[in-house]
């Protein structure tokens, strides 16, 4: 079994695009000598294996086995360095520090003036794309060699020096608050999805606010703003509050385009607040703002078409495609929609290396509901089990909660009567493990219990009626909306009831509610 070195150097190969390949070869063929090139000997093997062989290495090159430890280290660092100079033109980061280290070598040649120089121009720089702790780096040094040497180069300069070094470490430690805000939130998500009841609300409550810098949104730089938008948008969607995590969403995108330069150098985050603006939308019903959503995609990807980083292309993918399932939800064109899973497929094996298990869980159960809205049960089962059999259940508790229960809805319209008696005991235990029971659960569960003793369709469409009327009652109750965001129960018992297509149900709703 490879070691983690091993390993990270053949995923780093493998992770090249072509131009990067060709590169380092005029890279490494420039600064190595012939003793050196035996570093190049192993790319060109590694490059063209589908796994790592060592036995094969030490065939197919003239490099000994004590010497691959040592030339492996030196192929990753050299391929570092390769993608490192490639990138430094769209990277402001990179041209920062780089500015950083010529100050440094002309500080180290005595040459103080031409470093303070420099150091200026990058201290500007730096507070143009507001990269703030690079900032402070370029200002403490500038105190250092104002300390070290009388240069006389501004008077009151130390005055200055210092007072931009203080309101620097404020914006900085403004951003930290923030953004470890932000990931606690979205930790939070992950682990348990929306509030469920009222004790939940509390806590997240509580929690957000003990927390939330006091700050006054007009007065902060563009990144402050973005991060307390984002922590907004993430509390809001937490507690269910989608009204204002629409407001605190678009705030976010429009802050990109009021600052060109946010979106050249976060172009991620520009991605991120399409994303949580186009989920808001689509549980908020607003199709109008998804095709919007979708068209500010699209034109981002054109922008960037051949700048695109990986990680650019995996989120793009990600956001385009769970936006274009959600369309398909809200227009009911389920069939339609059942197109777009052999692509998210194939997607997702392309990336497998690079995606978290949470986005895989949360394709396989929109795939799951779209074949099940277009009536192929056998196809939604398919891409449930990927869910139930996956094993750290933690992970998204209520996709795990809402995957078992979509599976027994799925069996009953397959007739797997005796499967669904065995399933709703196997189902309800879990959920009792999981602490993760509703009374949209309990109606479901009272329901399926009672199919075994129905004789008739009379019978049957009565209890159809039934439970569908509970289940308006209590989409009313804030905290028990949580599990229409999930499956759209309702729409399936009015199919039941009027003997028609689920899609066509949906299609219906959709065409009343543009209309209004």
């Amino acid at each position: 079994m490879p070691n983690q070195q091993t390993e990270h150097l053949f995923q780093l190969i493998k992770s090249l695009t072509k131009s990067e390949k060709r590169s380092f070869k005029l890279y490494a063929q420039r600064t190595s000598n012939k003793e050196g090139m035996k570093f190049i000997q192993l790319f060109d093997v590694l490059d063209k294996s589908d796994h790592y062989d060592e036995k094969v290495i030490l065939e197919k090159t003239n490099i000994k086995k004590a010497q691959l430890s040592n030339l492996k280290a030196h192929l990753y660092k050299q391929l570092l360095t390769s993608l490192k100079l490639n990138s430094a033109a769209r990277n402001i980061d990179m041209q920062i520090r780089e500015q950083i280290d010529f100050a440094q070598v002309l500080y180290l040649k005595g040459l103080y003036k031409q470093s303070l120089k420099i150091l200026d121009k990058t201290r500007q720089m730096a507070d143009t794309y507001e990269r703030f702790t690079l900032k402070l780096e370029v200002i403490e040094f500038e105190k250092i060699i104002e300390q070290q040497y009388i240069t006389r180069s501004l008077r009151n300069r130390a005055e200055e020096l210092t007072s931009e070094a203080g309101s620097t470490r404020n914006k900085i430690a403004h951003l930290h608050q923030l953004s470890n805000l932000s990931l606690t939130l979205y930790g939070i998500y992950i682990k348990a999805g929306h509030v469920r009841n009222i004790d939940d609300y509390k806590r997240v409550k509580s929690f957000f606010f003990t927390r939330l810098p006091e700050l006054d949104p007009e007065k902060l730089s563009g990144t402050e703003k973005l991060y307390w938008y984002i922590c907004h948008v993430w509390y809001s969607f937490i507690i269910q509050d989608f009204v204002k995590c629409y407001r605190y969403a678009q705030k976010w995108i429009e802050l990109f385009h009021e600052h060109p330069n946010l979106l050249d150098r976060e172009p991620e985050w520009y991605l991120k607040g399409i994303h949580y603006f186009s989920e808001t939308v689509f549980l908020l019903g607003r199709q109008d703002q998804m095709q919007y959503a979708l068209d500010s995609l699209l034109q981002f990807e054109e922008r960037y078409a051949g700048k695109m980083n990986e990680n650019l292309e995996i989120l793009g993918f990600l956001y385009e495609y769970t936006l274009r399932l959600n369309m398909h939800f809200a227009e009911g064109t389920f069939t339609e929609g059942t197109s777009l899973a052999p692509k998210i497929e194939e997607r997702i094996a392309q990336y497998a290396e690079k995606l978290d298990n949470h986005r895989i869980l949360v394709f396989y159960y929109k795939i799951a509901c779209m074949y099940f809205g277009a009536g192929d049960n056998s196809k939604c089962i398919f891409y449930l089990n990927k869910i139930i059999s996956y094993r750290d259940t933690r992970l998204r508790e209520d996709i795990h909660c809402f995957a078992r229960i979509l599976s027994l809805v799925a069996h009953f319209e397959m007739g797997n009567d005796d499967l669904v008696e065995y399933q709703v005991k196997s189902v309800y235990r879990f959920l009792g493990k999981m602490n993760d029971q509703n009374a949209v659960q309990e109606e479901i569960f009272k329901f399926l219990r009672k199919l075994g003793k129905i004789s008739n369709q009379e019978e049957l469409k009565v209890q159809f009626v039934s439970l569908r009327e509970k289940l308006i009652e209590l989409r009313e109750d804030p905290y028990e909306r949580r599990p229409f965001n999930y499956l759209d129960l309702i729409s399936w018992l009015e199919c039941k009831i009027t003997n028609t297509p689920i899609q066509e149900v949906i299609k219906e709703k959709y065409t009343s509610h543009k209309e209004r």
